[in-house]
């Protein structure tokens, strides 16, 4: 039990700190950005602000608007079911807030691995003009290291079912509410995101702030790596975290 426990954890751990890595790596290759990152990348940017700050309050965000959906779709099964639902109906809602709310420490633990990370790593574009990794394809490599990084990690830190990332977690919330699949709430979502941070910049820069070849390669990529990365090693994963009896 105790090995179990200790897998998950490490688990659950390592994928922070891999998508963590991943999403700096994204934004050092000066390509673009993955779309929920790109709200509050561009917004430090362009207000000279520090990323991992501007993150955690976006993520602070997303919480809320996730306890106020988790709220109404309660209420709105509680009409469905009854009376005799109406208890339960309670009990459960104040356990998904509860982890609702457990994603602000979470959030802001992830974010120091952000503020670290992007401290540590240098701009591709500028720190390393004129040789291979500051050129087009060079930052390229970068970013599609990036996005293996990110899908890996977030891959791992879901599996392990402990406390989502605010920006799965939110995804999840619209889609239960509205009974749309999750990976047609994701596209939606990412939609929003990118149409929400052109506005921005083009309103307070005059151009385009963290959007570019980078963002579309995240949208399609990331997921093809989770979906690649599961398919491989999330049977031994989760039978290693305790979580299935079972190993083929």
């Amino acid at each position: 039990m105790k090995k179990s426990l200790f897998y998950r954890g490490l688990y659950y751990v390592a994928g922070l700190l891999l998508l963590a890595l991943g999403i700096s790596l994204n934004t050092r290759s000066g390509l673009g950005v993955s779309p929920i990152i790109s709200v509050s990348y561009s917004i430090s940017s362009i207000w000279n602000l520090n990323f991992g700050d501007m993150t955690f309050i976006l993520y602070g965000i997303f919480v809320l608007v996730e306890m106020c959906l988790h709220t109404v779709r309660n209420k709105i099964y509680a009409h469905r079911g009854g009376p005799a639902l109406a208890h339960a109906n309670r009990i459960n809602l104040k356990l998904v807030l509860v982890m609702d709310v457990l994603q602000l420490p979470l959030s802001l633990v992830f974010t120091r691995f952000l503020n670290l990370f992007s401290d540590r790593i240098p701009e591709f574009r500028t720190a390393y003009a004129g040789s291979f990794p500051g050129s087009f394809a060079g930052r390229t490599l970068i970013l599609l290291l990036a996005v293996v990084l990110t899908g890996v990690g977030a891959a791992m830190s879901l599996n392990m079912r402990i406390i989502p990332n605010p920006g799965d977690g939110i995804v999840q919330a619209i889609a239960d509410c509205t009974g749309w699949q999750v990976g047609f709430t994701k596209n939606c979502f990412d939609l929003l995101n990118i149409s929400f941070t052109i506005g921005v910049s083009l309103l307070f820069a005059g151009r385009p702030v963290g959007i570019g070849l980078g963002t579309v390669i995240a949208v399609i990529g990331v997921g093809r790596v989770i979906a690649v990365f599961n398919r491989l090693t999330q049977e031994k994963m989760l039978y290693l975290a305790g979580m299935t009896e079972i190993c083929t």
